[in-house]
């Protein structure tokens, strides 16, 4: 019984994209042609994520990098 609990919380706390398509695996009777479509849709999925936290770290050091900071420019004022 414990055991079954503690699955059942495993399942509540997943992600939902996860969720989604171990659902489609159940629903789909593993299909061969479906799961090859499942499998390259989850690499389709991790590739456009990846792409998302690469742009982040590329702006984010982009930003700490002294040499791309503003400098003061001294302005003379009559």
């Amino acid at each position: 019984m414990a055991r079954k609990r503690n699955v059942d919380e495993n399942e509540k706390s997943s992600c939902p994209v996860g969720k989604f398509f171990k659902g489609l695996e159940k629903m789909s009777g593993k299909k061969p042609e479906f799961m090859k479509h499942l499998r390259q849709s989850r690499l389709e999925f991790l590739k456009a994520v990846k792409c998302l936290v690469d742009a982040g770290i590329e702006h984010l050091e982009k930003k700490n990098d002294p040499a791309s900071r503003k400098k003061a420019v001294k302005i003379k004022v009559e």
